[in-house]
């Protein structure tokens, strides 16, 4: 009998004891979530979602909301803020935006989604939309830290944000810093920005030459540029679709911006009068 008892319980035990390896297993890795997320972002067909936005400008933080509906290829975008529609179709309308205004008589104008109209102080553009942009910016992150990313990304763990079951991700650069850059041939704060993926804001605010974004750049002129996209980068990753659902970016003086997804839906379907001026529901 005891015999019996003793065999019973150095079975459960195998069985708890695999059971607990088994389990701990199948917990992801913080390198292993930033894969997924990369690759889950890659594969992403269609979105719809309401977007809070906090930026940093010249008068202090600025905050914004609107509701996004995005399709991948070809590339269409539907945004409606605060009684304003903006309609984009790549390929069509010379690359401007439809845009409705919200104030008396209420008429369409067609404006270039990198215009100083559509733009002025907000950090990113209509062709920022969705998640590619971002995604650009910690896959440049991860190689660029190569071997060492245990030292930069830190998983703190699971929390619930937006409604929605996220991990953590903390991407440290604390080397992060200024540095001078000269100027080469044909050469835009935007397409520095995105040669060396920082924040076109971060150049404009740095450099007190510059009043925004369209200031002419001469070749041999030396400038300054933050060497990463940030100091800080907190994601939250939604543990079923493994796409970010909020972004929060520190710097060196603090808050600099944060995007938080509600209301999300990866890969909705949408009906193709969605993305058209005539839709039922929209005012164009």
């Amino acid at each position: 009998m005891i015999l019996r008892y003793s065999k019973l319980f150095l079975t459960l035990c195998f069985l708890i004891f695999y059971s607990f390896i088994f389990s701990q297993r199948t917990e992801l890795s913080c390198e292993e979530i930033m894969d997924k997320c990369l690759k889950s972002v890659k594969e992403i067909k269609t979105l719809k979602y309401n977007l809070k936005i906090i930026e940093r400008g010249k008068k202090g933080l600025n905050y914004y909301e609107s509701a996004v509906k995005f399709n991948r290829n070809p590339r269409l975008i539907y945004l409606y803020t605060k009684g304003i529609e903006v309609l984009w179709r790549q390929g069509e309308n010379k690359g401007n935006a439809l845009v409705k205004t919200n104030f008396f008589p209420y008429f369409n104008l067609n404006l270039d989604p990198m215009g100083n109209l559509m733009r002025q102080d907000q950090h990113h553009t209509l062709n920022d939309m969705g998640y590619d942009y971002f995604a650009s910016i910690i896959q440049h992150v991860k190689d660029k830290v190569g071997e060492r990313f245990n030292d930069v990304f830190d998983l703190e763990g699971k929390e619930q944000i937006n409604g929605r079951p996220c991990y953590k991700i903390n991407i440290q650069c604390k080397d992060f810093t200024y540095v001078d850059y000269t100027v080469q041939d044909n050469e835009s704060i935007t397409s520095i920005a995105r040669k060396f993926y920082v924040a076109e804001y971060m150049i404009v605010e740095k450099n007190p030459k510059f009043k925004d974004y369209f200031d002419i750049l001469k070749k041999g002129q030396v400038i300054k540029i933050p060497n990463w996209y940030a100091k800080t980068v907190t994601v939250f990753i939604d543990r079923v679709y493994f796409v970010p659902v909020s972004f929060k970016v520190i710097d060196d003086k603090g808050l600099f911006e944060e995007y938080n997804y509600h209301s999300l839906q990866v890969n909705p379907t949408f009906d193709p009068a969605e993305f058209t001026r005539t839709y039922k529901d929209y005012g164009f």
